[in-house]
């Protein structure tokens, strides 16, 4: 059995023992990429280990891919974020509250602070 293959595929960067998000990151997944065929699209994950396990570096991460696209860096064809409505996270516990809009499982930013920094990378 044979498949035409999906043309839109694209290598998620979200880290792994260290960060992996940087132009010398995506430059080598563009390389391999292209030596097996393939569109040479990345999108990168702004937290997990891109971030260390500590959601505030996202903004950290944002600015350093912004400036990659500001760049003229074209293989990046998206990002992904963790954020909610309300900043960090919560515990889900018998008869305890919840905060309505705070993520369950990992701690997150909080929703307009990424925004911020793409209208930043918007700008440049």
């Amino acid at each position: 059995m044979n498949t035409s293959g999906n043309g839109d595929c694209h290598i998620i960067l979200r880290g792994g023992k260290a960060p992996n998000y940087s132009a010398q990151h995506v430059a080598e997944v563009k390389e391999g990429l292209t030596k097996a065929g393939l569109t040479p699209q990345v999108m990168i994950d702004f937290s997990h280990a891109n971030s260390c396990k500590q959601f505030q570096k996202q903004m950290e991460v944002c600015a350093d891919v912004c400036q990659q696209i500001a760049g003229g860096e074209k293989a990046i064809i998206g990002v992904m974020v963790e954020s909610h409505l309300v900043e960090g996270n919560q515990s889900l516990e018998s008869g305890q509250p919840l905060t309505y809009g705070k993520a369950l499982l990992t701690p997150v930013l909080a929703g307009k602070i990424p925004m911020r920094c793409f209208v930043s990378c918007r700008q440049r």
